[in-house]
């Protein structure tokens, strides 16, 4: 099953359509819209705005239910763990109509709870394809997402990290920058010895 990348605009994040499924809403929904009929799920990596920015708007066109981990609601309503006035706007306040644990699945992938960025990040992983969504946790190169923001933790971050880094990847689908197709995996660890470094 392929991935469709909607690159993100200026600061706002990457999504991605894979199996009927919309990983986060910060893409505006013209770039959405010829995949609305087959999406039936958002789900949101975390909910700072520049991955919420269009939620409303995206469940209206897809008709589709908003999926999100616990621990990382408020964000959709509250304007500090968004980080909304820092994009000068107030976050969507759209209900979620599930709440996402660890090991929960979504059609074939797998939630990963990765908190560090967030308190309720996560990252979704496809195990037979070796594809893993990593949301603002690790970025291409051996990089990986800040914990300086409301609610960030560089010990929770080393150990989401370190945990991803213990998977096969090939497929590395990050919040920001450009998919890796290929030995995603590298990347990942690289970001696990940089963590660790820092």
């Amino acid at each position: 099953m392929p991935v469709v990348w909607l690159p993100g605009e200026g600061f706002f994040a990457n999504s991605y359509v894979y199996d009927g499924v919309l990983i986060d809403a910060g893409v505006f929904p013209m770039a959405v819209a010829p995949y609305a009929k087959e999406i039936s799920t958002i789900v949101l990596t975390h909910t700072h705005y520049d991955h919420i920015a269009h939620l409303k708007e995206l469940k209206d066109l897809c008709h589709a239910e908003v999926c999100v981990h616990a621990l990382d609601v408020r964000g959709l309503t509250d304007d500090a763990p968004s980080l909304a006035p820092l994009f000068v706007a107030r976050p969507p306040g759209v209900a979620p109509d599930r709440l996402l644990k660890d090991g929960d699945m979504v059609g074939d992938l797998e939630v990963i709870h990765t908190p560090g960025h967030t308190p309720g990040g996560i990252s979704l992983y496809h195990r037979e394809e070796k594809l893993l969504f990593c949301g603002d946790t690790i970025f291409p190169g051996g990089s990986f997402g800040r914990y300086d923001f409301y609610g960030g933790d560089r010990v929770s971050l080393v150990r989401s990290v370190e945990r991803l880094a213990a998977l096969e990847v090939e497929g590395l689908y990050p919040g920001h920058g450009t998919p890796v197709e290929e030995g995603g995996g590298r990347h990942v660890r690289a970001a696990a010895m940089a963590l660790q470094g820092s």
